[in-house]
């Protein structure tokens, strides 16, 4: 791995650490009103924002071992570690969100409503606003870095934040006498919990599989049957390592072309894919094409 990969990864932490900050910050104000002010849809996401900060820290923790040079039983470096702590990150937000969906479901059969202050509508809009600019942040530094890790951390501050919103609705309509909006909007976040951890679970096991997008590989292949001294492209395979695309191709060229001239044509297959589709490692296996 090129040396400006581990300054990547180590830029990284500082979404990650960002969002911890924040997480914790949220989190002890959002409990300590949703109990002073009686709001089941804040508590939901002040618990939301614990797990927030337990997966935030497993993400942080991924970071710094992917940043680890290669060893003597780890040839091609720790990359992988990004995608456990995305893994971890999504098992803790989960079994949270089960947690509060229990919860708040046990409220709405059990019919026994108190309307919530407005103390805690305005900490769900204060916490949505302040989500909201922690994930625009964390969305362009991990596509800055194409962090699969920050992706995910930005994707789960999106998530915060519209639960925020969620909340918010709920403890206004319980303003109204509509009692049962404030738990109810605490079930919906249980259940946006649920998908975010699902959609992070999803990619992270993509990528630990070896899975690679059938449309990037059509174009990666595109792009190397435009080399001119390329006959065809007779297989082509591509997996994720960590955040880096490895491509494997075999190529069918003039068999009469020199050694030399198979090199310098892999060479230049090598820098076109590096440049336009950001691949940092590519296996290029040349044959000779014979017609049958």
């Amino acid at each position: 791995m090129a040396v400006n990969q581990y300054e990547k990864y180590k830029e990284g932490e500082k979404g990650a650490w960002l969002s911890i900050i924040t997480y914790i910050l949220l989190a002890c104000i959002k409990l300590i009103i949703a109990t002073i002010g009686n709001s089941a849809a804040l508590r939901a996401d002040g618990l939301n924002n614990t797990t927030d900060v337990i997966a935030s820290i497993a993400v942080l923790v991924g970071l710094k071992i992917s940043r680890k040079p290669p060893d003597a039983d780890h040839h091609y470096g720790h990359v992988r570690a990004e995608m456990i702590a995305s893994l971890i990150a999504a098992f803790i937000m989960m079994t949270i969100g089960l947690h509060v969906l229990y919860d708040t479901v046990q409220t709405i059969i059990a019919g026994v409503y108190t309307p919530p202050s407005m103390l805690t509508a305005w900490t769900a809009l204060g916490s949505a606003i302040v989500m909201f600019c922690v994930y625009q942040y964390n969305v362009r530094l991990g596509k800055k870095i194409n962090s699969t890790a920050i992706k995910a951390v930005a994707q789960d501050n999106k998530a915060d934040a519209l639960v925020s919103i969620g909340a918010l609705v709920g403890i206004i309509g319980a303003q109204f006498q509509l009692f049962w909006f404030d738990p109810l909007a605490g079930t919906i976040v249980g259940m946006i919990i649920c998908k975010t951890a699902w959609d992070i679970f999803r990619e992270a096991t993509h990528t630990l599989t070896d899975g690679f997008h059938p449309s990037e590989v059509e174009e990666i292949k595109a792009t190397i049957a435009t080399e001119p001294k390329v006959i065809e492209v007779k297989d082509i395979k591509g997996r994720l390592h960590g955040n880096q695309s490895y491509i494997e191709v075999t190529l069918y060229v003039d068999p009469y072309m020199t050694v030399k001239e198979s090199h310098d044509i892999t060479e230049q297959i090598e820098t076109i894919l590096k440049e336009k589709h950001d691949v940092p490692h590519a296996h290029i296996h040349i044959e000779p094409y014979e017609k049958d």
